[in-house]
């Protein structure tokens, strides 16, 4: 029987499309051989080294193009499924196929000439250990943003422990920190998939970061799952987005917006575009500089909070190295009398 020739499309975020991976590994793995797979979507880097890429034409007799989508987003506020679930629950439909998920992350495939690059960071001339920090995100979803002064504490208590390194696109908003490495604007995503790799933890809104960090294998050596403190606030309901091993930092039922799941609204402010997510703006806007709003559940969160779920990884001894001596003693102490 001759394999089935799929082109799976998809013109979403890349956040989005790493979710797509991970439908296009259990295909494979529930049904090997059975089908032929090529993909076109927005950041194409993230399917380099993908075993399950096949190069199709999609003008060629017996090859189809699935356009991916994700309805079971509409039904997050009251069901139990993850975003992992959504192109995997949509394809089967479209095949009529059972397509179990297995591993609870994306798929992304380093080669281990990727692994033994240079990092991005290792060429600024900084060698030791560091956490991707995203203080910002894109002008059509500003109701992820948090306080770019919060962010600043966070990094400003954690000076001399840990390196933050600073990351995003130039063309949207990340307000540049300081005392960090600032790599805003000088990764592709190619780069960013390899500095993700070298990296120990991540600081972030809900976005493409997050779902990298889960889906990025770690370093040999290093704890298997990447630390990640994930500023949510109320836009989604949590079982949708978590992963098992983040910190998930989120404000659902303590609004009445979200009190029934993610209030799912885009944007705290207009962004001058003409979109119509400026017509269903966040009911909650708390004015944090003359010329910026984010939602109440996001500066709901405050610094200290990130603080101490970062704090977390050291003090559970997942993450043990820049400890100040009298830290270090005390953390020792503690394992002791556990014992």
């Amino acid at each position: 029987m001759e394999p089935r020739k799929i082109i799976l499309s998809n013109s979403l975020s890349p956040g989005d499309i790493v979710m797509l991976t991970a439908t296009l590994r259990d295909l494979h793995r529930a049904y090997p051989g059975r089908f032929l797979t090529d993909v076109r979507t927005t950041a194409m880097q993230i399917w380099e080294n993908n075993p399950y890429i096949t190069p199709l034409d999609p003008g060629e007799p017996g090859v189809t193009t699935i356009k991916m989508q994700y309805p079971l987003v509409h039904q997050s506020n009251r069901s139990s499924f993850h975003f992992i679930h959504g192109f995997t629950q949509y394809l089967e439909k479209q095949l009529d196929l059972k397509i179990p998920v297995t591993n609870f992350h994306g798929d992304i495939h380093l080669t281990e000439q990727e692994k033994r690059w240079m990092s991005q960071v290792r060429e600024t001339g900084f060698q030791g250990n560091y956490w991707i920090m995203m203080a910002g995100g894109k002008y059509d979803f500003t109701a992820k943003w948090w306080n770019p002064a919060f962010y600043q504490q966070v990094v400003d208590h954690f000076r001399g422990r840990i390196q933050f390194v600073q990351c995003g696109e130039a063309k949207h908003f990340h307000p540049p920190l300081e005392g960090v490495i600032n790599l805003i604007g000088k990764t592709d995503t190619r780069q960013f998939i390899r500095l993700m790799y070298h990296a120990d933890g991540v600081v972030c809104p809900v976005t493409f970061a997050m779902h990298l960090a889960a889906a990025v294998e770690t370093k040999r050596g290093k704890p298997k799952n990447r630390a990640a403190v994930v500023l949510a606030g109320g836009r989604e309901p949590a079982q949708w987005e978590a992963y098992p091993h983040h910190q998930f930092i989120n404000t659902n039922g303590a609004l009445r917006c979200c009190d029934q799941g993610g209030c799912w609204k885009s944007r705290c402010q207009p962004v001058d575009d003409n979109d119509p997510k400026n017509q269903d703006l966040c009911l909650y806007p708390v004015q944090v500089t003359e010329d910026l709003q984010i939602p109440k559940c996001m500066n709901m969160i405050a610094p200290q909070d990130v603080i101490r779920r970062i704090e977390m990884y050291f003090e559970g001894g997942a993450l043990q190295y820049n400890q100040p001596q009298v830290e270090r003693n005390s953390f020792e102490r503690r394992e002791v009398q556990a014992v």
